[in-house]
């Protein structure tokens, strides 16, 4: 069975590119495709042989894929896959419209449906001026991201949350694999110290200038791992009682989440890593009640929800919130539940199954 894997740019650290990573132990001679490849910052990638699309030629690509959305789709569908197999695409924009032959089995591990042409259209486009100057494009992408949607031969979806928005957006059903958690966090913790912690990119839809507004009003001690175009405007906001750290090594990281009091995680994401970071460091997570984090925080046992993205209703939460009521041993567990050799396993068995009927499927015609 001869595999290749599809993500939308190289380019960058993250979630999505851990999963990938994953997925290369099971499939080591994988290529990956991609719309561009920037080596400089994405040094993770050097173990896969990477094809970049003919995008990776046009000046400033590389760097500013944002300039080219309507080259995206062209790029995914100038791509031959014929001699392979089977095609796995990770993605939450246009890799998922590649075009393949009937022979190839092409299944998308889908991270979302596009973000800004669907569930976060809003926060995107956030003035009418800006819907009104975006709306032909929009509009064109998002006409061609419907028929991507249909273009692969199975879905799976990171989360129910994500499930959830394939149905709608797309009109397919999926299948539910979650990635996998990094358990080098799951060490013994030194006894916590006193204050709160808030790991993130700092943009705008992640809501930590709700979390620096809450904690302006207290006496704890919040510290702020990230970086982002917000860093700037959040600093100005800031009290004296909150530290940003700026981007640390996993091994800086972990020690500020075995030693913090608890994990603040005040959006809504389609999976979300930092959660499951934190209880693997043994630690609970005070979250806001949405998306992925209501799927792998255990309510009063491995964290709290506030129920709004309001201060008043995080500041409710921080009120009551007693970190002894919390054993880093039901933090552990929970974590368990999303370790690499479950990942592993279940994308493997799904992978195998779907090619055995898709082979069966394909010759009988």
């Amino acid at each position: 069975m001869k595999v290749a894997f599809v993500y939308d740019r190289v380019n960058k650290w993250g979630g999505a590119e851990r999963v990938l990573l994953s997925l290369h132990k099971i499939w080591p001679e994988a290529p990956l495709f991609t719309s561009v490849y920037n080596s400089k910052t994405a040094a993770w990638a050097d173990c896969f042989k990477v094809v970049p699309s003919f995008l990776q030629k046009i000046p400033l690509a590389r760097t500013h894929h944002e300039l080219f959305p309507l080259l995206m789709p062209l790029a995914f569908e100038s791509f031959d896959f014929s001699e392979f197999d089977v095609v796995i695409s990770v993605t939450s924009e246009a890799a998922k419209g590649i075009i393949t032959k009937p022979k190839t089995l092409h299944v998308c591990y889908c991270l979302t449906p596009t973000r800004y042409l669907w569930s976060g259209y809003d926060h995107y486009f956030d003035t009418k001026f800006k819907k009104v100057l975006s709306g032909p494009l929009t509009a064109y992408l998002r006409v061609w991201d419907k028929i991507a949607g249909k273009r692969p031969d199975e879905f799976l979806a990171i989360s129910e949350t994500v499930k959830q928005r394939i149905k709608k957006y797309y009109g397919r059903e999926s299948s539910v694999i979650y990635p996998p958690v990094d358990h080098k966090f799951q060490t013994p913790n030194p006894k916590s110290q006193n204050y709160f912690l808030v790991v993130s990119r700092l943009v705008k839809y992640k809501k930590v200038d709700l979390v620096v507004r809450a904690f302006n009003q207290l006496d704890y001690q919040l510290k702020i791992v990230g970086t982002g175009s917000e860093m700037a405007s959040l600093r100005k906001i800031a009290g004296k009682n909150i530290e940003f750290l700026g981007q640390l090594t996993d091994k800086e990281l972990l020690s500020y989440y075995q030693n913090c009091q608890a994990v603040i995680f005040p959006q809504e994401e389609d999976f979300g890593i930092v959660p499951l970071e934190a209880q693997a460091s043994g630690r609970p997570v005070i979250a806001f009640r949405a998306g992925g984090a209501t799927e792998t925080i255990v309510e009063k046992e491995t964290g709290l929800f506030f129920d709004s993205q309001k201060e008043e209703s995080l500041l409710e939460v921080l009120g009551r919130f007693k970190p002894e009521e919390f054993s880093k041993e039901k933090c552990f567990l929970q974590a368990e539940k999303f370790r690499e050799e479950r990942f592993l396993k279940e994308f493997y068995n799904y992978i195998k199954d779907k090619w055995k009927s898709h082979t069966k499927t394909t010759y009988m015609f």
